[in-house]
């Protein structure tokens, strides 16, 4: 399976090797299911997954700032079904 993203305005070709075949029709279903190519799903989940990481450090940093009774992860998951909610 491979999948072309962009780092810093460059364009990388990344490859992932020994996925089960059952996981890559799932992934071409969804793909299809939303009416992209598995390479545009693909892409969007990685960058989705690095906002998400990004979010999260952000929350890791202002701990000592807040005034929230939720940790970094809670917010995550928080945010991670809002975003799910919005499709």
């Amino acid at each position: 399976m491979s999948c072309a993203c962009m780092v810093r305005g460059v364009t990388i070709a990344l490859q992932i090797k020994d996925v089960r075949e059952e996981v890559r029709d799932a992934i071409a279903a969804r793909a299809a299911a939303r009416g992209q190519s598995m390479q545009v799903y693909l892409r969007e989940l990685l960058e989705r997954e690095f906002r998400a990481e990004r979010n999260k450090s952000l929350f890791e940093r202002l701990t000592p700032h807040r005034t929230l009774d939720l940790d970094a992860d809670e917010v995550v998951e928080y945010i991670r079904g809002g975003r799910e909610d919005d499709r």
